[in-house]
C-alpha cells in the first residue's frame, strides 16, 4: 500500500519537526540562562568604581583586565546572546508553524483512511 508508506512518512516529517522544536527550546532556555548571567555580570561591573580592579579567568589563570574592557566585552556578549535568542525565536516560530501544517496533512491522511474503511465496511455489509 503506497497510501500506508506514505502516511508513515508524513508522522515521520511530523516527529522530526517535534524533534526541532524541542530542540530549538532547550537552546532558548540555554541562552536565556547565558543572558541572564551576563546581565548580572553588567550589573556588578556598573557597581564598580573606575580604579577598581577586574579579572579575567583564562584557562587555569586569572588575568587582570581594564574595566573598560571588561564592560564592553560584557556589552558585546549580551548583543550576541540576544541576536542568538531572536534568532532561535525565529526558528521556533517557523517550526511551529510547519509542524501545525504537517500535523494537518496527517489529520487529513487519516480521516481519508477512515473515511476508505467506513466505505469498505458498508460494501461488505451490503454484499450480505
Amino acid at each position: 500500500m503506497a497510501d500506508m508508506a506514505k502516511f508513515e512518512e508524513e508522522i515521520s516529517k511530523l516527529k522530526t519537526l517535534e524533534k526541532d522544536r524541542e530542540k530549538y527550546f532547550s537552546s532558548r532556555q540555554e541562552m536565556e540562562m547565558r543572558l541572564t548571567e551576563s546581565k548580572n555580570v553588567k550589573a556588578e561591573l556598573d557597581l564598580m568604581d573606575s580604579d577598581s580592579k577586574v579579572y579575567k579567568l583564562m584557562g587555569p589563570v586569572l588575568v587582570r583586565q581594564d574595566l573598560e574592557e571588561a564592560r564592553s566585552t560584557v556589552e558585546k556578549r549580551l548583543e550576541f546572546i540576544e541576536s542568538e535568542i531572536k534568532r532561535v525565536e525565529a526558528s521556533i516560530t517557523d517550526v511551529n508553524k510547519k509542524s501545525i501544517e504537517q500535523r494537518d496533512k496527517v489529520m487529513n491522511m487519516q480521516k481519508a483512511f477512515q473515511m476508505m474503511a467506513t466505505q469498505a465496511q458498508q460494501q461488505a455489509a451490503q454484499k450480505k
